[in-house]
């Protein structure tokens, strides 16, 4: 057997670079690097020496590094995905937030941090954790809880089985997500000889499961004797690839389609069996289709509690629950009949077993919903008060083409844009399932690089801004454009609404709320425009429009500052949902007490509907 004598760090960097998509490209595209201690030594001169073959990057922070990696997957429906690499101390723990993000949202990410040696001779090395009753534990036994595979190379061989088990998880439809091969940094520098067939180039294919002929042919009875069916389309259908069939499918048999966070722009807007956001930020028509529906049909769907409304919206007591998901523990969630198989292949299995059944649709309730889309997010008065995220959404969307993808993850604007933007296919990203506040402007980056050829809008507000806004920096450096819409309401204005809906004051949310000496006065237009950004001040909704029309030929990011109200969410006109937050059984506050009330009438609804 022919064999290479290479270090540990140089085989990984040179096997990774051989694993291929069916289009030809890298599924691993290249790695995001802070290099420290731990990694900088055998890893980093791995990857200089593989530069021209297997691209490194910089970011500012190991965190949001990874969240750009996400992003790029994500874009990329999970067909391709990046790397991140950090040293073996606080760099690995910066990265536990994000794979937990990667987790949740069902995301390939390969996690590559440094950690102690594996020959233990210089113990404790800098950055070590020391367990006293466990000596193999370190900092990175931290990602187990939030990785599906979990490996530590404490010898240059395990590489030959970590390598591939680590792809596997990334590329299987119902397992995906991150993956963490904790590298020990003596095993890094440590030569081995390696067969050279184990760097041969190889194509991973992500399988399409058929689903079992028995589920299938029960899934088809119920949909054909249901009277009103609802499809919820979720995440699923995005990374399937199951866009056309899903539209095909709904119009074929006039099912009318709700979405959730992870599944808005599966099918466009202008779709006529389209009928908008589903749940806690649900659009009326949906949320009246749901709760008149005697079958709902999620597809690709966790049947999160904000599509939910925590199960108060599906409320027909003659309701039936069916499930198709090619992760089995997903399609039996809640008591639902399962068809588990992939999303593409369940919907034209099913359409053929369905001949020429029709639900019904309710095109006026469609068309009043998108009448008051179109009302809520007209422009302002110029002289009235401060603009509302609404009409921040509307003045984005007025100045947008269809390529436009509109792309958050915390506070009021997730909630605001499923309710109200009106997305083309593919027109939609919003990390909603960990709702993670910082994720926007890294996101950008790796959605941009996902997608060169459209338009980003990063929409953030100053809370989420604050949190995580030093890759702005690495946008500008490696050049890479996309348009942030910062709206500033002047502290977490979210939170402070739920905070006041649950009975609570109002505290420690807006800065007026913050026991602070003085008031802040954060100038973030100058804080951008230091980063390197293009950054103005709209102020006016005819302002953002001309600044989200002259954004566009720039080859670096855009920030749009605008103030906007705080008090004012987009929930007009949903009907049907409730989301489940505990109110305090005991309080001197009689506003808490109310809404305890409140809360007790509405969970006993959901018990009785459940």
């Amino acid at each position: 057997m022919e064999t290479i004598r290479l270090t540990a760090a140089q085989a990984m960097v040179r096997w990774l670079a051989a694993q291929m998509t069916e289009e030809g490209e890298r599924f691993v595209e290249g790695i995001w690097a802070i290099f420290g201690h731990g990694n900088v030594a055998g890893l980093g001169a791995a990857l200089h020496e593989a530069r021209d073959t297997f691209p490194t990057w910089r970011g500012q922070n190991e965190q949001t590094m990874a969240h750009a990696a996400i992003a790029f997957a994500k874009g990329h429906a999970r067909r391709r995905a990046m790397a991140v690499t950090s040293s073996i101390g606080p760099g690995a723990t910066n990265m536990v937030t994000a794979a937990a993000l990667a987790h949740v949202n069902r995301l390939p990410l390969l996690l590559i941090p440094g950690d102690v040696f594996a020959g233990r001779r210089p113990d404790p090395v800098l950055q070590q954790i020391e367990d006293f009753g466990d000596g193999t534990v370190s900092a990175n036994d931290c990602f187990r809880p939030v990785v599906r595979y979990f490996d530590r190379i404490t010898r240059p061989e395990q590489l030959l089985s970590a390598l591939p088990r680590a792809l596997a998880v990334m590329t299987d439809p119902a397992d995906c997500g991150p993956v963490c091969l904790s590298f020990c940094q003596d095993v890094q520098a440590e030569g081995f000889d390696w067969p050279c067939d184990f760097f041969a180039p190889r194509v991973w294919r992500i399988r399409r499961p058929e689903p079992d002929m028995a589920e299938l042919a029960e899934v088809a009875a119920l949909i054909r004797a249901a009277q009103a069916p609802v499809i919820v389309a979720g995440g699923g259908v995005i990374y399937s690839g199951a866009e056309a069939a899903l539209a095909e499918f709904a119009a074929r048999h006039a099912i009318p389609v709700i979405e959730t966070q992870a599944g808005k722009s599966a099918l466009a807007q202008a779709h006529p069996m389209n009928l908008g956001a589903a749940g806690v930020d649900g659009s009326a028509a949906a949320n009246a289709a749901a709760a008149a529906a005697d079958l709902v049909l999620g597809i690709g769907t966790r049947f999160q509690d904000f599509t939910t409304g925590s199960w108060s919206l599906f409320a027909n007591p003659a309701r039936r629950l069916v499930s198709v998901n090619v992760q089995a523990q997903d399609a039996l969630k809640h008591g639902a009949v399962p068809l588990v198989a992939d999303a593409r292949v369940a919907l034209e299995r099913l359409s053929a077993q369905m001949g020429g059944y029709r639900g019904t649709v309710d095109a006026a309730a469609r068309a009043a919903w998108l009448a008051a889309v179109d009302a809520h997010c007209a422009a302002p008065d110029p002289d009235g008060p401060l603009p509302s995220d609404a009409q921040v959404i509307g003045a984005v969307q007025r100045a947008t083409g269809p390529e436009a993808i509109a792309m958050g993850a915390a506070g009021t604007m997730p909630g605001a844009l499923k309710l109200l933007w009106q997305a083309s296919q593919g027109g939609y990203h919003m990390e909603y399932g960990f709702s993670c506040m910082g994720y926007e402007i890294a996101g950008a980056i790796g959605l941009k690089l996902a997608h060169p050829e459209r338009e980003v809008i990063c929409f953030t507000g100053d809370g989420s801004y604050m949190m995580a806004n030093s890759e702005l920096a690495t946008a500008v450096m490696r050049r890479v454009p996309f348009t942030v819409v910062l709206t500033d309401n002047r502290g977490y204005g979210c939170i402070n609404r739920l905070q006041q809906a649950c009975g609570g004051a109002a505290f420690n949310n807006l800065y007026t709320e913050c026991a602070v000496e003085a008031q802040p006065e954060i100038d973030y237009v100058a804080h951008a425009a230091s980063l390197g950004a293009h950054a103005v001040r709209a102020v006016t909704i005819a302002d953002l429009e001309a600044e989200v029309t002259a954004a566009r030929g720039r080859d670096i990011p855009t920030v749009i500052v605008i103030e906007t109200r705080a008090t004012e969410g987009p929930g007009f006109g949903a009907a049907g949902h409730w989301w489940d937050v505990a109110v305090p059984e005991v309080s001197h506050r009689p506003e808490i007490a109310a809404a305890y009330d409140r809360y007790l009438a509405q969970a006993a609804r959901v018990r009785r509907a459940n």
